[in-house]
């Protein structure tokens, strides 16, 4: 079945109210918005093929439609409106910025606050120094027949390892000969330098190892990447607490317990290699707890090679255009401000055109 350009218009108006109203949509609702210029019979007809694609819900059998994920996910790549910020907006956000981030050192917990209160919604906030970790030097320890410790000494020197067990046999010699061409080629590299190109030259230059290379590129590549350089804050949890969505009590306990440092720590190592903002819609959450809420996030420039990252949860009925829009002037003026004296002026606020 075609998604046609009147199946995503219609679909943009179930979103747009849904997101004001909290309610299930119905066909005479979209009828009467100002841009439709089509009947309630063939809205109702193009909401039930919207259904039937999967872009569309219906929670009662006389209730109107629901976004799904699918449908939430499709507004945000291609349907959703721009959202321009008022010049009493952008003047708030900056008075906010510029009066409460005095100190980088609280710059994390503070930033939080500042995006909770702007948005609304549970806000994450986190700092990482760009590039973080390298490795100093690999060890390959024999362990037993098929299995070896894999040693990974940081930069930071901190150590760490683990044991790694193969379905074929390898010697003290086949490990020696590993270790010598990882030490060579693969320290002082973030994961980023590690290209598919370099892997394939170290595969070359291992010979009979080769197949182990793969494996300790993996692990390798997993602690620099979740190697915890990363301050990381979560507030306004209780936020949630006033959106419909979450009445039901357990629900909201289930979604509220998962939003803390430790179940999101994997967010900020996803944003730092991001670029612009980005969106987790149910689904695409990594928390299973989340599934039927969304997550956007952007990062912003701190200098001195750190980078910021903020971001808010919420229900996936969110204003995505408003809280996207938020969170982009957000990270602009917290680079500016962190940037060099002579280019740390906020951006000049305009006024919205109607």
């Amino acid at each position: 079945m075609e998604l046609t350009e009147r199946k995503k218009k219609v679909l943009r108006g179930v979103v747009d109210l849904y997101i004001r109203t909290a309610e299930p949509v119905g066909s005479k609702a979209i009828a009467e918005l100002p841009d439709m210029n089509f009947s309630s019979a063939t809205i109702r007809n193009e909401m039930a093929d919207l259904t039937a694609m999967g872009y569309l819900e219906q929670p009662h059998t006389s209730a109107g439609r629901i976004p799904s994920a699918a449908g939430y996910r499709l507004y945000v790549d291609e349907l959703m409106a721009d959202y321009r910020l008022s010049m009493d907006e952008t003047r708030s956000i900056n008075s906010a910025i510029e009066e409460k981030m005095a100190r980088v050192d609280k710059m994390v917990e503070k930033v939080a606050k500042l995006v909770s209160q702007a948005t609304n919604l549970p806000a994450i906030s986190a700092a990482s120094r760009a590039g973080g970790a390298t490795v100093k030097r690999f060890d390959l320890i024999l362990a037993g027949q098929g299995s070896f410790i894999l040693v990974l000494l940081l930069s930071t020197d901190e150590v760490v390892n683990k044991l790694i067990k193969l379905p074929l046999n390898i010697t003290e010699t086949d490990l020696k000969l590993l270790a010598a061409v990882c030490n060579a080629t693969l320290t002082g590299l973030t994961p980023d330098d590690i290209t598919p190109e370099l892997l394939d030259k170290i595969m070359t230059s291992a010979g009979t190892s080769a197949s182990l290379v793969p494996v300790i590129v993996e692990f390798t590549n997993d602690t620099l990447r979740h190697h915890g350089s990363t301050n990381m804050v979560v507030t306004g949890q209780q936020r949630l607490l006033g959106l419909p969505e979450y009445r039901d009590v357990d629900k909201a306990m289930t979604v509220m317990t998962s939003l803390d440092e430790d179940s999101l720590s994997g967010l900020p190592a996803v944003m730092m290699n991001e670029n612009g903002t980005k969106v987790l819609v149910g689904p695409e959450n990594v928390a299973q707890e989340l599934k039927d809420s969304s997550v956007v996030m952007t990062k912003f420039d701190i200098g001195d090679g750190l980078q910021g990252m903020i971001g808010v949860v919420g229900p996936t009925r969110m204003d995505y255009a408003k809280v996207t829009a938020r969170l982009s002037y957000f990270a602009e003026s917290l680079s500016k401000l962190f940037a060099k004296p002579e280019q740390a002026k906020l951006p000049e606020a305009t006024e919205e055109k109607q």
